[in-house]
């Protein structure tokens, strides 16, 4: 029996017996023994795969660039992160714009606006809309990462990255949605549709905050393992591919 096949019948295996990802975390654990991550199959294996509890955390702060590729730099640069992070913490207290009874939430807000230069004049001026994501946003990552300072530049990274990648595309979501569903269930959508109820679907709480707050954690995280990586190019053609080959058959050029 040759690797390939002996790997096959190994995922065969524990698919039926209940660990369906002991193989892919094993992969994994070999992607991150490297002396310098490879953050191409990082963000592949993301992309293919739910990345392990254990290691998610690592992985998000490696693919948002948190963390540099090399193992040796981790602890150093961590340490540089955690003095930036006391360093803005000990400013909003000294200003009085947060306290020890402040929301760990809303002090990861205060920190980010005064990062970015959005720090309003008091801290009792109404929220924006986009403080308002912030928030979900991070109410939905204090669940997955237990330490503050490693959750604050997780939240920081993403959201920044969600501003910059992902904003102009929010338009087009609702009929791209319409699109996908119609694919997958076309009598669900006529339904919705007959009972007006496609326009009122709240697709800004659902894509605005990137779902936080509208799935279970478990769900969640598996959404976000597919939006954190930098380029999810590959994954959207293999995803077009696939509904291709599902719903119109296989292509001319592949024949």
């Amino acid at each position: 029996m040759t690797e390939d096949s002996q790997r096959n019948f190994r995922s065969v295996y524990y698919e039926k017996v209940g660990f369906r990802g002991v193989e892919e975390k094993k992969s994994l654990e070999i992607l991150l023994k490297d002396d310098r991550l490879d953050i191409e199959k990082l963000c592949t294996f993301s992309q293919r795969f739910p990345l392990p509890s254990m290691y998610r955390a690592l992985v998000w702060k490696v693919l948002l660039g948190i963390l540099p590729l090399h193992h040796e730099s981790h602890a150093q640069v961590m340490m540089y992160r955690k003095g930036q992070y006391s360093d803005v913490l000990h400013a909003l207290k000294v200003v009085r714009f947060v306290n020890d009874a402040t929301p760990q939430v809303e002090v990861f807000l205060r920190m980010y606006q005064l990062e970015s230069g959005k720090l309003p004049r008091s801290p009792s001026f109404p929220l924006k809309p986009e403080d308002e994501v912030f928030l979900a946003i991070a109410k939905a990552m204090e669940e997955m990462v237990e330490d503050s300072v490693d959750c604050y530049w997780i939240i920081r990274c993403f959201v920044n990255q969600l501003n910059s990648k992902y904003r102009d595309s929010l338009p087009q979501l609702p009929k791209a949605f319409e699109q996908y569903l119609n694919l997958e269930d076309s009598r669900l959508l006529s339904h919705l549709k007959m009972c007006s109820a496609v326009s009122r679907l709240p697709y800004d709480l659902w894509f605005n905050r990137c779902f936080a707050g509208c799935l279970p954690e478990s769900s969640l995280q598996r959404v976000w393992d597919k939006v954190i990586p930098q380029d999810s190019s590959d994954a959207i053609v293999s995803k077009a591919i696939d509904l291709w080959h599902k719903h119109c058959g296989t292509p001319v050029h592949s024949a």
